[in-house]
Protein backbone atom coordinates (compact mmCIF):
# COMPACT_ATOMS: atom_id res chain seq x y z
CA UNK A 1 0.00 0.00 0.00
CA UNK A 2 1.24 3.51 -0.80
CA UNK A 3 1.10 6.58 1.45
CA UNK A 4 2.00 6.93 5.13
CA UNK A 5 2.43 3.81 7.27
CA UNK A 6 -0.49 3.32 9.64
CA UNK A 7 1.65 3.87 12.75
CA UNK A 8 2.99 7.16 11.38
CA UNK A 9 -0.54 8.33 10.71
CA UNK A 10 -1.64 7.17 14.16
CA UNK A 11 1.20 9.02 15.89
CA UNK A 12 0.48 12.18 13.90
CA UNK A 13 -3.18 11.97 14.93
CA UNK A 14 -2.14 11.49 18.53
CA UNK A 15 0.11 14.55 18.47
CA UNK A 16 -2.66 16.61 16.86
CA UNK A 17 -5.18 15.49 19.48
CA UNK A 18 -2.74 16.46 22.25
CA UNK A 19 -2.53 19.94 20.77
CA UNK A 20 -6.30 20.20 20.42
CA UNK A 21 -6.85 19.01 23.99
CA UNK A 22 -4.48 21.47 25.63
CA UNK A 23 -5.96 22.48 28.96
CA UNK A 24 -3.61 25.48 29.38
CA UNK A 25 -2.57 24.40 32.87
CA UNK A 26 -4.38 24.32 36.25
CA UNK A 27 -3.51 23.34 39.81
CA UNK A 28 -5.97 20.53 40.52
CA UNK A 29 -6.35 19.31 44.11
CA UNK A 30 -3.44 21.40 45.31
CA UNK A 31 -3.43 23.97 48.09
CA UNK A 32 -2.98 27.68 48.54
CA UNK A 33 0.69 28.62 48.74
CA UNK A 34 1.86 30.58 51.81
CA UNK A 35 1.98 34.22 50.76
CA UNK A 36 5.08 35.12 48.72
CA UNK A 37 6.79 31.78 49.27
CA UNK A 38 7.18 31.34 45.48
CA UNK A 39 8.60 34.83 44.69
CA UNK A 40 9.76 33.76 41.21
CA UNK A 41 6.18 33.26 39.97
CA UNK A 42 4.69 35.68 37.45
CA UNK A 43 1.25 36.07 35.93
CA UNK A 44 0.97 36.79 32.20
CA UNK A 45 -2.00 39.12 31.77
CA UNK A 46 -4.18 40.67 29.09
CA UNK A 47 -6.44 43.58 30.13
CA UNK A 48 -5.80 42.73 33.77
CA UNK A 49 -6.85 39.09 33.31
CA UNK A 50 -4.54 36.16 34.05
CA UNK A 51 -3.97 33.92 31.03
CA UNK A 52 -0.78 31.98 31.82
CA UNK A 53 1.99 31.51 34.31
CA UNK A 54 5.68 32.26 33.98
CA UNK A 55 8.74 32.68 36.16
CA UNK A 56 11.72 34.96 36.51
CA UNK A 57 15.00 33.44 35.28
CA UNK A 58 16.94 36.73 35.19
CA UNK A 59 16.28 40.27 36.37
CA UNK A 60 14.74 41.28 33.02
CA UNK A 61 13.61 37.90 31.69
CA UNK A 62 10.62 35.63 32.21
CA UNK A 63 10.26 32.09 30.86
CA UNK A 64 6.82 30.82 29.85
CA UNK A 65 5.11 28.71 27.15
CA UNK A 66 4.87 29.79 23.50
CA UNK A 67 1.24 28.72 23.19
CA UNK A 68 0.33 31.48 25.66
CA UNK A 69 0.72 33.93 22.78
CA UNK A 70 -2.24 32.23 21.13
CA UNK A 71 -4.30 32.95 24.25
CA UNK A 72 -3.16 36.58 24.21
CA UNK A 73 -4.09 37.12 20.55
CA UNK A 74 -3.37 40.67 19.39
CA UNK A 75 -3.91 42.20 22.83
CA UNK A 76 -1.18 43.89 24.86
CA UNK A 77 0.62 41.41 27.11
CA UNK A 78 1.82 42.47 30.56
CA UNK A 79 3.60 40.58 33.32
CA UNK A 80 2.64 40.75 37.00
CA UNK A 81 5.52 40.18 39.42
CA UNK A 82 5.65 40.05 43.22
CA UNK A 83 2.06 38.83 43.56
CA UNK A 84 0.31 36.32 45.78
CA UNK A 85 -3.21 37.66 45.27
CA UNK A 86 -4.17 38.76 41.77
CA UNK A 87 -6.64 41.35 43.07
CA UNK A 88 -5.44 42.62 46.45
CA UNK A 89 -2.92 45.42 46.99
CA UNK A 90 0.51 44.06 47.93
CA UNK A 91 3.69 46.01 48.69
CA UNK A 92 5.97 44.63 45.94
CA UNK A 93 3.41 43.72 43.30
CA UNK A 94 4.02 45.40 39.93
CA UNK A 95 2.47 45.06 36.49
CA UNK A 96 5.28 45.42 33.96
CA UNK A 97 5.32 46.03 30.24
CA UNK A 98 7.04 43.78 27.72
CA UNK A 99 9.93 44.91 25.53
CA UNK A 100 10.17 41.83 23.30
CA UNK A 101 8.70 38.36 23.00
CA UNK A 102 10.81 35.44 21.79
CA UNK A 103 8.79 32.29 21.10
CA UNK A 104 11.02 29.35 20.23
CA UNK A 105 11.46 29.40 16.43
CA UNK A 106 10.34 25.76 16.15
CA UNK A 107 7.24 26.12 18.32
CA UNK A 108 3.89 25.71 16.59
CA UNK A 109 0.17 25.76 17.36
CA UNK A 110 0.05 22.47 15.44
CA UNK A 111 1.98 20.42 18.00
CA UNK A 112 3.28 20.31 21.55
CA UNK A 113 7.00 20.56 20.84
CA UNK A 114 9.47 23.39 21.61
CA UNK A 115 6.72 25.16 23.56
CA UNK A 116 8.85 27.87 25.16
CA UNK A 117 8.61 31.64 25.28
CA UNK A 118 11.26 34.08 26.52
CA UNK A 119 9.90 37.45 27.60
CA UNK A 120 12.13 40.49 27.90
CA UNK A 121 10.58 42.96 30.34
CA UNK A 122 10.67 46.70 29.72
CA UNK A 123 12.75 47.15 32.85
CA UNK A 124 14.85 45.17 35.27
CA UNK A 125 13.17 44.01 38.46
CA UNK A 126 14.68 44.77 41.84
CA UNK A 127 15.05 41.66 43.98
CA UNK A 128 13.09 41.66 47.23
CA UNK A 129 11.50 39.15 49.58
CA UNK A 130 8.58 38.93 47.11
CA UNK A 131 10.50 39.06 43.83
CA UNK A 132 13.26 36.51 43.21
CA UNK A 133 14.94 34.72 40.31
CA UNK A 134 14.49 30.95 40.08
CA UNK A 135 17.58 28.95 39.07
CA UNK A 136 17.03 26.57 36.17
CA UNK A 137 18.70 23.31 35.23
CA UNK A 138 21.55 23.61 32.74
CA UNK A 139 22.79 20.01 32.89
CA UNK A 140 21.03 17.89 30.27
CA UNK A 141 20.14 14.82 32.28
CA UNK A 142 16.80 13.20 33.06
CA UNK A 143 15.08 13.73 36.39
CA UNK A 144 14.77 10.26 37.99
CA UNK A 145 11.32 8.70 38.07
CA UNK A 146 9.71 9.12 41.47
CA UNK A 147 11.32 12.50 42.14
CA UNK A 148 8.88 14.78 43.97
CA UNK A 149 8.47 18.09 42.15
CA UNK A 150 6.11 21.05 42.41
CA UNK A 151 3.99 23.19 40.13
CA UNK A 152 2.45 26.52 41.17
CA UNK A 153 -0.02 28.81 39.45
CA UNK A 154 -3.29 30.74 39.36
CA UNK A 155 -5.05 28.31 37.04
CA UNK A 156 -8.33 26.47 37.59
CA UNK A 157 -8.56 24.58 40.89
CA UNK A 158 -11.48 22.34 39.87
CA UNK A 159 -12.86 20.81 36.70
CA UNK A 160 -15.84 23.15 37.01
CA UNK A 161 -13.53 26.00 36.00
CA UNK A 162 -13.23 27.75 39.39
CA UNK A 163 -10.33 30.22 39.36
CA UNK A 164 -8.38 31.16 42.50
CA UNK A 165 -7.37 34.70 43.37
CA UNK A 166 -4.31 33.49 45.28
CA UNK A 167 -1.39 31.33 44.18
CA UNK A 168 -1.81 27.58 44.57
CA UNK A 169 0.69 24.73 44.32
CA UNK A 170 0.72 20.94 44.07
CA UNK A 171 3.39 18.25 44.49
CA UNK A 172 3.69 15.67 41.73
CA UNK A 173 5.93 12.66 41.07
CA UNK A 174 7.98 12.40 37.91
CA UNK A 175 7.30 9.37 35.74
CA UNK A 176 9.80 8.07 33.21
CA UNK A 177 9.45 8.83 29.51
CA UNK A 178 9.39 5.09 28.92
CA UNK A 179 6.23 4.78 31.01
CA UNK A 180 4.77 8.02 29.61
CA UNK A 181 5.26 6.64 26.09
CA UNK A 182 3.30 3.43 26.68
CA UNK A 183 0.13 2.95 24.66
CA UNK A 184 -2.16 3.63 27.62
CA UNK A 185 -0.57 7.07 28.00
CA UNK A 186 0.94 8.87 24.94
CA UNK A 187 2.09 5.97 22.76
CA UNK A 188 5.49 7.26 21.67
CA UNK A 189 4.73 11.00 21.40
CA UNK A 190 6.98 12.05 24.31
CA UNK A 191 10.44 13.00 23.05
CA UNK A 192 13.66 13.47 25.02
CA UNK A 193 12.87 17.20 25.20
CA UNK A 194 9.69 16.51 27.19
CA UNK A 195 8.99 15.00 30.61
CA UNK A 196 5.89 13.81 32.46
CA UNK A 197 4.44 13.76 35.96
CA UNK A 198 1.69 11.70 37.51
CA UNK A 199 -1.87 12.95 37.04
CA UNK A 200 -3.97 10.79 39.34
CA UNK A 201 -6.49 13.32 40.73
CA UNK A 202 -3.66 15.87 41.23
CA UNK A 203 -2.49 17.70 38.14
CA UNK A 204 -1.47 20.89 36.34
CA UNK A 205 -3.82 22.17 33.60
CA UNK A 206 -5.77 25.28 32.49
CA UNK A 207 -4.17 28.60 33.46
CA UNK A 208 -0.88 27.17 34.76
CA UNK A 209 0.78 26.83 31.36
CA UNK A 210 4.20 28.46 31.33
CA UNK A 211 4.81 27.91 35.03
CA UNK A 212 7.86 25.98 36.26
CA UNK A 213 8.15 22.36 37.29
CA UNK A 214 10.48 22.77 40.27
CA UNK A 215 12.48 19.77 41.49
CA UNK A 216 14.87 20.15 44.43
CA UNK A 217 14.68 23.94 44.18
CA UNK A 218 15.55 24.11 40.47
CA UNK A 219 13.28 24.62 37.44
CA UNK A 220 13.50 21.46 35.35
CA UNK A 221 10.54 22.01 33.03
CA UNK A 222 7.77 24.33 31.87
CA UNK A 223 4.08 23.39 32.00
CA UNK A 224 3.01 22.54 28.45
CA UNK A 225 -0.06 20.31 28.17
CA UNK A 226 -1.96 17.24 29.34
CA UNK A 227 -5.50 15.83 29.14
CA UNK A 228 -8.63 17.85 28.46
CA UNK A 229 -9.98 16.68 31.84
CA UNK A 230 -7.14 17.13 34.30
CA UNK A 231 -6.52 14.55 36.98
CA UNK A 232 -6.97 11.70 34.47
CA UNK A 233 -4.28 9.16 35.40
CA UNK A 234 -4.11 7.91 31.82
CA UNK A 235 -2.91 11.31 30.58
CA UNK A 236 0.04 12.52 32.67
CA UNK A 237 1.00 16.18 32.74
CA UNK A 238 3.53 17.09 30.04
CA UNK A 239 6.36 19.58 30.52
CA UNK A 240 8.99 21.01 28.19
CA UNK A 241 12.40 20.17 29.63
CA UNK A 242 14.61 23.21 30.07
CA UNK A 243 18.20 21.88 29.65
CA UNK A 244 17.97 21.15 25.88
CA UNK A 245 17.19 24.84 25.29
CA UNK A 246 19.92 26.49 27.37
CA UNK A 247 22.00 27.35 24.29
CA UNK A 248 18.94 29.06 22.79
CA UNK A 249 18.47 31.11 25.98
CA UNK A 250 22.11 32.16 25.90
CA UNK A 251 21.93 33.17 22.23
CA UNK A 252 18.85 35.32 22.88
CA UNK A 253 20.48 37.03 25.84
CA UNK A 254 23.71 37.65 23.96
CA UNK A 255 21.90 39.10 20.93
CA UNK A 256 19.65 41.26 23.13
CA UNK A 257 22.74 43.16 24.23
CA UNK A 258 23.86 43.84 20.66
CA UNK A 259 22.95 47.30 19.32
CA UNK A 260 21.73 46.18 15.87
CA UNK A 261 21.15 42.56 14.95
CA UNK A 262 19.39 39.96 17.05
CA UNK A 263 17.18 36.86 16.87
CA UNK A 264 13.68 37.04 15.48
CA UNK A 265 11.26 38.55 17.99
CA UNK A 266 7.54 38.97 17.98
CA UNK A 267 6.39 42.59 17.87
CA UNK A 268 4.71 43.59 21.11
CA UNK A 269 1.22 45.01 20.44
Amino acid sequence: MGGFPFRTLFLWAGIFSLCEARPRGRILRGQETPAHQRPYMTSLQVSGKHICGGFLIADQWVLSAAHCLQDAGNATLQVLVGAHSLSEAEPNKRLLGVRKLFPHPNSSVENIYNDLLLIQLEERVSPSADVQILPFQREDRSVPAGTQCEVAGWGFISNTGRLPDKLHHVELSVISNTVCNTRIHYDGSITEKLMCTESKRKDSCKGDSGGPLVCNGVAEGVVATGARVCGNWKKPGIYTRIPPYVDWFDSIWAAAHQPTEGPQAVTVP
